[in-house]
Order: C-alpha cells, then structure tokens, then sequence
C-alpha cells in the first residue's frame, strides 16, 4: 500500500457518513447518517433570506457541517464565509466538503474557525471571534431550552438542539460582538420562540424584521427568520411571511421549489 492511499479517508459509507445535494447539487454537503443534528431546509431558508445585495465578510455561528454557509457562498458571489463551530468533527467533515469538485466555486471564500459560541469573551477574541470582524452574521441556534423538551441521548445532536442555561444570550451577545456598527444578522428559529429573541435583540439590534415560514396557507408559522441591523433604531416589521407547501398537498410552492432547488433567495421588501 503506497504512502498516499494510507492518508486517503475511508469511503463515505464505511464512516457512516452521507454526502447529500443542496440547491439542486450546487452545494455539497458531507453529514453523519445517524447521531448528529442533520441538516435540512432551515439552513437553506436561513441563507435565502440574506439580501442579495450582500457583499463582505459573512460569519456563521453554529454552522454545524456548513450547509447555511455553503449554501449562502454559492448564491452570493460577493462574500466570503466564515463557519463557526466548536464540534471538531462538524468542522472536519465542512473541510473534507470544500475539497469536493461540486464545492469549487465557493471553496476559496470559505474558511472555518473552531469556536464556542458560549465561551467567555476574552477565549472566544483569542479563538478568533475578535470584534468587528464580520459585515453579517447569521446563525440557527439551538431551538430549545433545557428541561423544557427532551434530549436526544446523542450528544452531537443534543447539542445542536438545546440551549445551554442563558439561553440565547450568548448568542446575541456574540453577534453583537462580532458585527460592524450596521451590519446585519440573520436568525431562524422556532415560530413560538419569537418572544425569546425579541428579549435578548431590542437594545443591540434595530430595524428587525420578522418572516414567518408556514407550511401551508392556512397553517400557523412553524419557523421564524429574522433579520435585523446592529445599533439601529428603526421600528420593527412584521411581515406577511413565505409559504412552503401548496394547499394540503406535499407539492411546494413555486418560490419554495426556486429557494431549493434555484438558489433564488427570498423576496422580501428594502428597508
């Protein structure tokens, strides 16, 4: 066995490890099959509802595997991306993904940086998240609080799912850390958590603008995006929302099938 194939990795399926297609293939992105938070339409939405008029340094916070960085440098010719993450194996398996051939057109505006979104703020400035370093962040924070739903027994997936006992403080205060007076943030969350963002944003945050995402016409919003600019003081708006599904079927929308498949970001309206 030559020197080269010993350094080569395992194939995929003997590592448990899926390579799945975003934006009809545009985006590549490698996951494990089981245990671990699997990545899905909430990473696609979070990155659509980035105006496309973005340029600059993008961060991603709790980027997992790098699927809304990805996603968001393959319709964004513009910007470079930055995934942030403490999981080690989640940030290795993004490296092992910019390599693929169907990750080229993004791969050399994409970096990664290890981590922790919760850290005091003098370890997380001597990791790398240092003040005013990015033009825009945007994140998809775990969902839930301790105690309040039950954990997944597995760890990696527990930890993407559950906030950790200041909720999402941490986060806030790291975007707010990290952003250029005036830049952006861009959050999804739970539809039912929209009172603990409007908690830890106002103060920091201005200009805040909450989308519902409802599955079908009729349906409450089961997902929330927002966006918002730092050190603002415009009003917030409540806007009318976006889609998914058609009627009771499990056909998507048009604009749903176009943010998917296309790339094609949301259309929302200017500040």
């Amino acid at each position: 066995m030559s020197a080269a194939s010993e350094s080569e990795p395992a194939p995929l399926a003997a590592r448990n490890i899926t390579k799945d297609a975003f934006l009809g293939g545009q985006v590549q992105i490698l996951q494990p099959a089981k245990g671990f938070h699997r990545a899905g339409l909430d990473a696609v939405y979070l990155a659509a509802a980035v105006p496309a008029t973005t340029k600059g340094h993008v961060v991603d916070l709790g980027s997992g595997v790098g699927t809304a960085g990805f996603c968001l440098a393959a319709r964004l010719p513009d910007v470079r991306v930055t995934l942030v993450d403490r999981d080690r194996q989640a940030l290795a398996l993004a490296r092992e993904a910019l390599d693929l051939p169907e990750n080229a057109a993004f791969a050399g505006r994409t970096t990664l940086l290890e981590a922790d979104v919760t850290a005091r703020g003098r370890e997380r400035h001597a990791a790398g998240l240092t003040p005013s370093l990015a033009d825009h962040v945007v994140m998809n924070p775990p969902y839930y609080t301790g105690g309040r739903f039950r954990a997944s027994p597995a760890s990696a997936r527990a930890g993407a799912h559950v906030l950790e006992a200041e909720g999402l403080e941490p986060w806030a205060r790291v975007a707010t850390d990290i952003l250029k007076e005036g830049g952006s943030l861009t959050v999804i969350f739970r539809a039912d958590g929209l009172g603990e963002l409007l908690e830890v944003l106002p103060g920091r945050f201005g200009a805040i603008d909450v989308i519902p995402l409802r599955p079908r016409p009729e349906a409450a919003a089961t997902r929330i995006l927002i966006r918002a600019i730092r050190a603002s003081r415009a009003p917030l708006r409540l806007l009318p929302g976006f889609v998914l599904h058609e009627g009771s079927g499990s056909d998507f929308t048009r604009e749903a099938r176009a943010v998917m498949r296309d790339g094609a970001g949301l259309t929302l309206p200017p500040r």
